[in-house]
């Protein structure tokens, strides 16, 4: 998730219960390393065991050597991306445009297990299109060529985040291998997340687009598998706590322009579902400096607390 899962998000994420968080997309071309973007997106600070940097490209030597390059930086797993829709990574025939060639999907998968002892996991998609659902079939190479986990979003590459999910995909690929596989797409509550994995079979669920602004759904969903109750959720209160820690954790990371800029898309995925988060939002991306982005948000959460209390 290009754009989402930098540093301070994982982190948070962890804190709230996610069991393993994955850097953002990493180009497996060395021209690209040495760029502050890149440089940002394998920044591990303290954050604990495993770390996990997602890798994207389409030469299978150049993905073994950014393989290479990110477990000396601190890298302990490796992620290859074959499930980006998006047409930038696409028309440079990564990510999921990957699905169309087999035989260079089994000659990446090689070349980076073989480059790395540390374990090399997948994400793909069910296919290219409709009338090319290979999941299974990838699913197959990557077990041969010894990817130690597979995960899945339940829809094609055609498909992009619209249409309903193909769970039943998922649980065919499931069957067709020993690895464990982990299913991804539109699950968004505890009950969601229980419903897919008793249909899919799968050994874990990932969580994505229902993260965004909604952290906790990682405890929510544990709290759901250990005690089969409906866990609580974050007071008010709590999630201007979770907000302004967050925000803070941003203006830290990327300094005052770039944590100014990038925490409106994050606080605006916050304020979407809150009382007068609208015209809030629409304050809050006009504010062009850290003091007055804090204040701003403290004084939010103030006003809607004195509301309640006087209600």
């Amino acid at each position: 998730m290009a754009g989402v899962t930098d540093l301070p998000f994982r982190q948070l994420c962890r804190e709230m219960g996610a069991g393993l968080v994955v850097s953002e997309m990493v180009a497996a071309d060395p021209s690209t390393w040495d760029t502050r973007k890149s440089r940002l997106r394998i920044q591990f600070g303290d954050e604990p065991a495993p770390r996990s940097v997602q890798i994207a490209g389409y030469d299978p030597q150049m993905m073994a050597e950014a393989a290479r390059f990110n477990v000396a930086q601190g890298a302990e797993i490796i992620d290859i991306n074959m499930g980006c829709p998006a047409k930038k990574v696409c028309k440079r025939a990564a990510g999921s445009a990957l699905l169309q060639d087999p035989q260079l999907v089994d000659d990446i998968l090689q070349a980076v297990v073989a480059a790395v002892d540390v374990p090399v996991t997948l994400k793909i998609r069910t296919g290219w299109d409709r009338q090319n659902r290979n999941g299974a079939t990838i699913a197959k190479i990557a077990e041969q060529a010894g990817i130690a986990a597979l995960a899945v979003h339940g829809r094609t590459r055609a498909c992009r985040f619209v249409g309903e999910v193909e769970y039943d995909t998922i649980a065919e690929i499931v069957e067709t291998v020993s690895m464990p596989v982990i299913a991804n797409g539109d699950i968004t509550s505890p009950q969601k997340a229980v419903a897919v994995l008793e249909h899919t079979g799968a050994a874990a669920v990932m969580i994505g687009r229902g993260a965004q602004g909604n952290p906790w759904i990682f405890n929510q969903i544990n709290h759901y598998l250990d005690k089969g109750e409906q866990l609580v959720p974050p007071s008010i209160e709590e999630i201007g706590v979770i907000m302004a820690r967050h925000l803070q954790a941003l203006h830290k990371f990327y300094g005052e322009v770039g944590g100014v800029r990038i925490s409106r898309k994050h606080i605006g995925w916050y304020s979407s579902e809150l009382a007068g988060g609208k015209e809030f939002t629409q304050h809050f991306n006009k504010l062009e400096s850290r003091t007055h982005q804090q204040e701003f948000l403290k004084q939010f959460f103030l006003n809607i607390i004195n509301q309640e209390q006087a209600a």
